[in-house]
């Protein structure tokens, strides 16, 4: 390992590769709510964020693991289980008075159509506004899992009836 008067070591959470600093303060900057949509190997994440000096205070949570008690019988780390978390996080978000966001990926690279985006497309159907292009979103075939069973379609407006409650 290099040493020396001028050698500077990275931030640790730099070295391990989890937080992208200079995206990091941008976001900050913009001063609204951040819209946190993570992956897991198994799940998806989406909070919403403020900003406090003390560490991000998180407004509203949802995990697709939710989804299951809920009556989610299908995979909970695909487009569709993506899209009822971001809505079912949205809702939460407004019924805590939080109208607008910016949506923050992380270190995650952006895939056209993927799980991230349709948890935002989620997020924005719960009434969120939240700034991003058309063009990323995944078509309504995937949201609604066509392409994988027949069945989920009709499940999907069953759970998210449950979360208009």
């Amino acid at each position: 390992m290099s040493s020396g008067p001028r050698y500077h070591v990275k931030f640790r959470r730099r070295r391990e590769n989890k937080t992208d600093y200079r995206k990091r303060l941008n976001l900050l900057k913009s001063g609204s709510p951040r819209a946190i949509v993570r992956k897991t190997s198994n799940n998806i994440i989406v909070q919403i964020a403020l900003y406090n000096e003390k560490g991000d205070q998180i407004i509203a949570s949802a995990n697709s693991r939710e989804l299951k008690k809920m009556g989610w019988e299908f995979s909970t780390k695909t487009v569709p289980a993506a899209y009822l978390t971001g809505y079912l996080a949205g809702k939460r978000a407004i019924k805590n008075k939080i109208d607008n966001a910016v949506l923050d990926i992380g270190m995650q690279r952006p895939t056209k159509g993927g799980r991230v985006f349709a948890a935002l497309k989620g997020l924005v159907d719960a009434g969120l506004e939240i700034p991003f292009n058309e063009d990323i979103l995944p078509d309504e075939d995937r949201i609604k899992g066509k392409h994988l069973h027949e069945e989920i379609e009709s499940k999907m407006d069953e759970i998210k009836s449950k979360m208009e409650v």
